[in-house]
């Protein structure tokens, strides 16, 4: 009994961890972000190809800061193509 108490504490805490970020697949990595207030939404989010800039519109990603880390991703995508190219 005392196991599964401690069991479903520690998958609430962990529950709640995750619904205090946001994750942030990109092409090439992983970002996590803090969010701004604890919900559901935006928790897990695919930034991959075309949809980068459907993530720039959205209030609490932005409140989040996703708009730097995606001009990060924008600066090293740009120095590696013209490395590759000079």
């Amino acid at each position: 009994m005392k196991k599964s108490i401690v069991g479903l504490i520690i998958a609430a805490a962990a529950g709640y961890g995750l619904l205090s970020y946001h994750f942030v697949l990109l092409d090439s990595s992983l970002k996590v972000l803090k969010k701004t207030n604890i919900r559901y939404e935006n928790t897990f989010v695919d930034a991959r190809g075309n949809k980068k800039f459907n993530l720039a519109l959205q209030p609490d990603l932005i409140a989040a800061g996703i708009n730097d880390v995606l001009a990060q991703v924008d600066k090293s995508l740009k120095k590696d193509t013209g490395k590759q190219n000079p």
